[in-house]
């Protein structure tokens, strides 16, 4: 299939795409890499009346230090992501994340505030925003306001953002050295969205576990932050047991849909199994180190 009919904009400035999102409300949407929205256009899934395109507007691209945070544009390509020193530094579950996602065309055409908008339950980040906790933030001809990221996603592609309003960037805050990332993900072939994805930050202190922050996606139409679960395994020695307990947890915290062709045990069984490798992969990392 092909789209409907639209009118197409690329606006050479922050002000002139914002005045067009202000004209044309609900009509208008935004496109940048277009890996989401051009597929459901074709689909007749989304038929916006009017097309933005902001690929020009440079400014809304790159990866920034920020002191206690980095700084990602909107039109941060994933390959940028993937590639950034500054995020392999001081962030490294974002470009761990990044390049899992899709091929490397898709790669090299999608963005992190199109990701984002897009707010797929599938969506790799989507779930480190919400595990980091990051903070968005929104524009419109009113100003500019901040969105913390367990409050922006309200459902399966449905976020806070308004018709008028687009992202313009994204703060992730720094890791210490001594925090350690994974990000794992089961798909059936190589590129697809992930049936069950997991982010896990750990912090081990002298022996016992300091930090704890754990995010699922794939088993709710938003993306998980299992900070309850987290809790019960601070300041306790992360042997053997200790993994795999966490796991079994996780997977008895989620309540997966029902569905024919991927049932709600599935989903539990996979999410335990990832934490696991995540969290095995982690301690392997901590004991090379202090070997």
């Amino acid at each position: 299939m092909k789209p409907a009919s639209f009118e197409y904009h690329r606006p050479a400035s922050i002000g002139e795409a914002l005045d067009l999102l202000a004209l044309h409300g609900a009509q208008g949407k935004l496109i940048s890499g277009g890996q989401s929205l051009v597929p459901m256009m074709n689909m007749r899934l989304a038929s916006p009346a009017h097309l933005i395109d902001i690929n020009d507007l440079s400014e809304l691209a790159g990866v920034r230090d920020q002191g206690d945070a980095v700084e990602i544009g909107t039109l941060t390509r994933h390959c940028e992501v993937v590639s950034s020193a500054l995020l392999k530094k001081h962030c490294p579950l974002l470009p761990k994340a990044a390049a899992t996602i899709g091929h490397h065309a898709i790669r090299q055409r999608g963005t992190l505030g199109g990701s984002l908008a897009h707010a797929d339950p599938a969506a790799q980040m989507a779930l480190v925003a919400r595990t980091l906790d990051a903070r968005i933030t929104l524009a419109s001809r009113s100003g500019e306001r901040e969105v913390a990221s367990g409050v922006f996603f309200e459902g399966a592609m449905a976020t806070v953002v308004r018709p008028d309003e687009m992202i313009v960037r994204v703060h992730y805050p720094k890791l210490p050295p001594q925090e350690r990332s994974s990000f794992k993900l089961f798909s059936r072939r190589h590129g697809d969205f992930a049936i069950i994805s997991v982010a896990v930050l750990l912090e081990v202190h002298e022996g016992w576990v300091r930090k704890l922050l754990i995010g699922v996606n794939g088993a709710s139409p938003v993306p998980l932050r299992l900070d309850a679960v987290a809790a019960e395994f601070l300041g306790k020695t992360p042997d053997a047991r200790w993994v795999e307990a966490l796991g079994l947890a996780v997977s008895r915290a989620i309540t997966p849909e029902d569905s024919a062709r991927i049932p709600p045990i599935y989903r539990r069984e996979l999410a335990r199994g990832l934490t696991v490798q995540a969290l095995q992969e982690l301690l392997a990392e901590r004991k090379g180190d202090v070997a």
